[in-house]
């Protein structure tokens, strides 16, 4: 959403989405952020990252627990999550804890990938929580 357009026609339809949503759409949410995605999103150039913070850090914080990353380690261990994509089970894992309703991504490898989330459904049920509806900004724009 703050970066600039891509020249890929995809990515570049996804940006706008997003814009499209956070414009119309983020007032009907309350919406919250980690400090997984605060970490990631400070990656990379430092003027793009600045813009980035920029529009998370007037969200509320969800708080990494001890809970939160036992569970993200369970997911790695009982799905085809490979090592690194630890961090993408860290956000799952906070939003399952944290009894979030939704996880908004475009993340179709780990985390938005139909797949596996069955399989993340059986896990979070295992530990008495619940899979948020996983989801990209164009399936809650309509």
């Amino acid at each position: 959403m703050t970066s600039r357009t891509s020249r890929d026609l995809v990515t570049a339809a996804r940006q706008q989405l997003t814009t499209d949503w956070w414009e119309s759409k983020k007032s009907q949410y309350k919406l919250f952020v980690s400090q997984p995605v605060i970490s990631e999103a400070s990656d990379g150039d430092q003027q793009a990252a600045k813009k980035r913070i920029t529009v998370l850090e007037i969200l509320p914080l969800l708080e990494v627990t001890d809970e939160s990353v036992e569970f993200a380690k369970f997911l790695v261990s009982e799905t085809p999550f490979p090592e690194n994509a630890a961090i993408d089970a860290l956000h799952i894992s906070i939003a399952c804890v944290h009894r979030m309703d939704f996880i908004l991504t475009w993340n179709f490898k780990h985390i938005a990938n139909a797949s596996i989330r069955s399989k993340l459904e059986l896990l979070a049920s295992s530990k008495a929580l619940k899979l948020p509806v996983i989801s990209t900004p164009e399936e809650l724009l309509f």
